[in-house]
Parts: C-alpha cells; sequence; structure tokens
C-alpha cells in the first residue's frame, strides 16, 4: 500500500522507514563518526535540544536517512515496532550520533522521543 500524502519531502512510509534507520542508529546496530562540524558545535547543539519545545522544521540529516525510493508502509511500520520495542531491554549505551557525538542514555531517549514527535507532528498525528 503506497500513501502519497507528502509533508516537506517525505511521505507518511519515507517518514517511517527514516524513523526506523534513526532507531537502528540509537540502538547501535548502525555506527557513525562524528563529523567535523559535529565535533565543533554537536555539544552546544545537543544542549539546546534538551527542552520541551519541538524540533525546528528543515534541520539537516545524515544523507544516509534520506528517503526517495518508494517504500512498502507495511513493512515499515511492522520494522518499526519492532525497533521501538528493543528500547525496553537495550542499555543506551556507547551511542554516537553523528552531530551530537557521544549521548548518555537519558539523553538518547529524550531525543529519541522528539525526534518522532517531529515527524509525527509533519502528519498532523
Amino acid at each position: 500500500m503506497k500513501i502519497a500524502r507528502h509533508i516537506g519531502k517525505m511521505n507518511v512510509a519515507q517518514m517511517v522507514k527514516h524513523c526506523s534507520q534513526w532507531d537502528e542508529m540509537a540502538l547501535g546496530r548502525k555506527k557513525y563518526k562524528q563529523s567535523f562540524l559535529g565535533k565543533l558545535f554537536g555539544r552546544i547543539a545537543l544542549k539546546g535540544m534538551m527542552n520541551d519545545e519541538p524540533i525546528k522544521k528543515n534541520l539537516p540529516t545524515v544523507p544516509s536517512f534520506i528517503i526517495n525510493e518508494p517504500v512498502s508502509i507495511a513493512d515499515e511500520k511492522n520494522r518499526w515496532i519492532h525497533l521501538i520495542k528493543e528500547y525496553e531491554n537495550h542499555s543506551g549505551e556507547s551511542f554516537i550520533h553523528p552531530f551530537f557525538g557521544i549521548m548518555t542514555k537519558e539523553n538518547t531517549g529524550y531525543v529519541v522521543y522528539k525526534h518522532v514527535n517531529h515527524h509525527l507532528r509533519q502528519f498532523n498525528s
């Protein structure tokens, strides 16, 4: 099933795949190194994320997280649900965000929440 509704540059299925990829990173399934700009500004940016404000629109993302191809919403939905369930038993250790750098379990949990909230708000969910 393909959902054609677009907000910004992603449709719903692409957003779900994007969030799944983000969760794979946060759960440590895919490792990334901190970028040079992240080494310079990542800690400051992370500190700025630790508030009650929603994530701003159109912020840059990890290039491999940009989804342009058609996506099966059913497959990605099941994958994302499985990944979300993994957080229950995840230690939250040794996560390196490509921009923010090494993150604590608490920082990771909060940024995961804000990231999902950001994308669900795009589609009025």
